[in-house]
């Protein structure tokens, strides 16, 4: 089985801040310039960037880590998404909504969910146990029962 990714926190700042915040900051930035291009290409895009929200939730130890990443990068993503889009001038051939800006808070949630599932994905993942003697059992072979304890009445404890 693969080695797996180390956690987040403990890359150095430099990857960090690389990893969860230019990363994202640039591809939005691309996915912003495409919106005036292509629809198609922009859903591909979107896309992509889905599967790398769920990709680095697995940098994270649970659920929860992934969600914190995911809100983040979602937010950021969607800030150089809209200010490429805006800066470049073109119309948008996918719909943002009356309201644009608000596309930070759709893609910081929806990021906070694919980062969650991504983070617990990972941790099913990379925790396997080994399996256990009962489990490790051939068919067909009994485990025997453990005893269980009784307490007898001069064994109890008197309140």
């Amino acid at each position: 089985m693969r080695e797996p990714p180390p956690l987040f926190r403990y890359r150095p700042q430099n990857q960090q801040i690389l990893l969860g915040g230019v990363v994202p900051l640039v591809f939005g930035v691309v996915v912003g310039l495409v919106l005036g291009v292509s629809a198609t290409d922009y859903w591909i895009l979107a896309g992509i960037a889905g599967l790398g929200a769920i990709l680095a939730g697995f940098e994270h130890p649970d659920g929860w880590g992934g969600a914190d990443r995911g809100v983040v990068g979602g937010g950021i993503y969607a800030l150089g998404l809209l200010l490429a889009h805006y800066i470049s001038g073109a119309h948008a051939k996918v719909s943002l909504g009356s309201f644009p800006p608000f596309l930070i808070i759709v893609s910081a949630i929806v990021g906070m969910f694919l980062g969650a599932l991504g983070g617990s994905i990972g941790r099913r993942i990379w925790t396997r146990e080994a399996p256990s003697e009962e489990s490790a059992a051939a068919p067909g072979d009994s485990v025997a029962p453990q005893e269980e304890s009784v307490i007898t009445p001069s064994e109890q404890i008197e309140i």
